[in-house]
């Protein structure tokens, strides 16, 4: 295994709480190194957290263990979980924060279910500390799969709409919003060349049309928006040293059309 654990939560920084889990688990795995994806993911946004972890955890190296908590339904009935998908490992509620791994690899999943391996005191609100963090650091010791609970193949699953395209061009969505207000959209590079190509499109968004695709922000004047493939491969709109879902009243889950010009 690799001695590496990143953590992704919506925990933000003002609180105990991601130190109380980066003590969890080196009290378990001292000599493991934490890596913070993390810890902005907007309150309870599941899919917020799905898209960065899905974005960032295939750049680490085989046998990294992903500890990932954002968790509305802590202390329910939601299942505690560990995956194992390509060489990477993931440990987090069953809540649909992993979608978009299970949707895209094949995967392993177990149902933690051996409390050998959770923090001995454990409250109802914090399976984080208590839970996922000690599991995330025994995995990092060595402890096989089968050790930590039973075989689960019924997860919850959250889908995105699926962009719709005709004659006309396409329409998806914005699905993610980063920190610097760049509009990511369900709308992939390989579709986008799929079904527009090469031909002139105008793309609207919000109150707001942009007549081409470029390379990057920087190829529009300061304050102007520029529609271009992100570092995700998927079509992004943004503002040049400007903030775009401010600046054009865009939400998360707004609408996108690229209209094929005649």
């Amino acid at each position: 295994m690799s001695q590496i654990i990143t953590l992704t939560s919506d925990f933000g920084l003002q609180d105990h709480y991601v130190s109380a889990m980066k003590a969890a688990i080196l009290g378990i795995s001292p000599e493991v190194r934490l890596v913070d994806v993390s810890h902005e993911i907007p309150a309870q946004d599941i899919m917020a957290g799905a898209w960065v972890i899905r974005n960032a955890a295939f750049m680490f190296p085989p046998g990294t263990v992903h500890l990932v908590v954002v968790d509305p339904g802590v202390g329910t009935d939601r299942k505690p979980i560990v995956l194992k998908v390509e060489d990477q490992y993931f440990v987090g509620p069953d809540n649909g924060i992993f979608s978009l791994l299970y949707d895209e690899f094949k995967y392993k999943a177990i149902k933690l279910t051996n409390q050998k391996y959770w923090r001995e005191e454990r409250s109802r609100t914090f399976h984080g500390r208590d839970i996922f963090a000690p599991v995330a650091a025994h995995l990092s010791n060595g402890v096989s799969l089968k050790e930590l609970g039973d075989p689960v193949k019924d997860l919850v699953t959250y889908h995105w709409a699926v962009p719709i395209g005709d004659k006309d061009g396409l329409q998806g969505w914005v699905i993610h919003i980063d920190r610097f207000g760049n509009l990511i959209t369900n709308i992939s590079e390989d579709l986008l060349e799929e079904t527009i190509g090469r031909r002139k499109v105008r793309i609207y968004v919000g109150n707001t049309m942009v007549d081409h695709l470029v390379n990057t922000f920087g190829d529009v004047l300061p304050g102007e928006p520029a529609a271009f493939i992100g570092s995700s491969g998927m079509l992004e709109i943004g503002i040049n040293k400007g903030n775009a879902a401010k600046m054009l009243s865009v939400d998360k889950g707004a609408q996108i059309s690229l209209v094929l010009q005649k």
